[in-house]
């Protein structure tokens, strides 16, 4: 891995904190570059009160000179606003036995011997995907130097569809960011936001399903060679590591299955004067590397653990069976999910983008990337919308 990462803190601590160590030095970046994904991530029909309280804003604390990278690793910093009211309690606090169904508290009492479930729900908590989404903010501006673009949509939230619209038209993706539901179709968001309403009535909970669709990504990023250097199983673990996601797929990977092969593959012709492919089922990568296309991954979130109706469970210093109890939750966050799923798909593809063209400075690598898209120029050029946005 050339971009390292890591995250810390917890749900109710003072902050969130992050280092990505592996940028070259010459990227630009600000607090602002990061701060509108972390707006969009707080954003969407069904979340609950946390939303109100938090308003995050990710500080740059190192790495960073006069708004460009140094080549030295980044250190950010996200402040929890609700840690005033939680600060003067941590000793105070009653302890926690009654574990919740779906999420880490049992297995993480298993695994690390506490007594109370908090230090687990602290940081397995969702509020991480903060600091993700913060990473995925420079993984983003590293990515907009060469013309690559993160873009998703919501696909369906619970039983109710939405019809997909083509995030390669920067009007549908206009209406997908004006949308509370992630959708481009009027239609489709009064349905999914009727589920929405469904479920908080019955006080229950919804997954769903969102895509992310990478666009720019030139050929020959991954490797074919090695199980852990195959780009379509780094993206799926990394999109699988978002909390609540249980299922990833590249393409048309949950219907390949169901396929003949001459229905699953896709055809290759030559089209303004470039290979390109017939169809897209593959995502964009085949034999774990990327083929020029876009790429998609296709995700399912689960329905979001802490319902206010109970679930059944068992207090474990009594051993008794007891209802689950009920904490501040969200009915929804599948729009959410997106945000957050295109921060992780963006470190990846900053990874797989330094692994193969890596330098110590931004001009070097741009050298580097030139060098490649001219070897390959006689079958492979990038868009016009991809050349656009590579010099703006």
């Amino acid at each position: 891995m050339i971009l390292r990462w890591l995250t810390a803190g917890e749900s109710h601590g003072p902050c969130l904190t992050g280092i990505v160590e592996g940028m070259p030095a010459g990227v630009p970046l600000t607090a602002d570059d990061l701060g509108r994904d972390l707006w969009r991530r707080q954003q969407g029909y069904g979340r609950g009160g946390r939303m109100k309280i938090e308003s995050d804003h990710a500080e740059i604390l190192g790495g960073v000179w006069r708004g460009k990278t140094t080549g030295g690793p980044i250190a950010l910093r996200i402040e929890n606003r609700d840690w005033p009211n939680w600060k003067d309690k941590e000793y105070d606090l009653p302890r926690m036995t009654v574990p919740r169904p779906g999420h880490a508290d049992l297995a993480g009492v298993y695994k690390y011997g506490f007594d109370d479930i908090r230090p687990v729900l602290e940081r397995a908590s969702a509020r991480e995907t903060a600091m993700r989404v913060a990473v995925g903010g420079v993984a983003k501006q590293l990515l907009a130097e060469f013309g690559i673009t993160i873009r998703s949509q919501v696909l369906r939230i619970g039983q109710a569809k939405a019809t997909p619209g083509d995030l390669s038209d920067p009007a549908v993706v206009e209406r997908v960011e004006a949308s509370v539901v992630r959708v481009a179709d009027p239609e489709s968001e009064e349905r999914l936001k009727a589920a929405v309403d469904a479920a908080k009535d019955r006080r229950d909970t919804l997954g769903g399903v969102f895509e992310v669709v990478a666009f720019g990504v030139m050929p020959g990023l991954g490797s074919h060679v090695q199980w852990d250097r195959k780009l379509d199983g780094r993206l799926a673990q990394a999109v699988m590591s978002i909390q609540a996601i249980k299922a990833v797929a590249i393409g048309d990977g949950f219907v390949a299955g169901e396929r003949y092969g001459t229905e699953a593959h896709d055809g290759i012709t030559m089209r303004n004067g470039r290979v390109e492919r017939l169809t897209n089922r593959a995502g964009g990568l085949e034999g774990g590397i990327t083929n020029g296309e876009p790429v998609v991954v296709r995700v399912v979130k689960k329905p979001i653990s802490t319902t206010a109706t109970p679930q059944p469970t068992v207090d474990l210093d009594t051993l008794e069976d007891v209802p689950s109890q009920y904490v501040r939750s969200d009915v929804c966050a599948v729009p959410a999910a997106a945000v957050i799923g295109e921060a992780m798909v963006a470190v990846v593809l900053a990874d797989a983008l330094l692994e193969k063209f890596g330098s110590d400075s931004i001009e070097q690598m741009r050298t580097n990337v030139n060098g490649f898209l001219e070897s390959i120029k006689t079958w492979w050029r990038p868009s016009s919308e991809a050349v656009e946005s590579a010099h703006t």
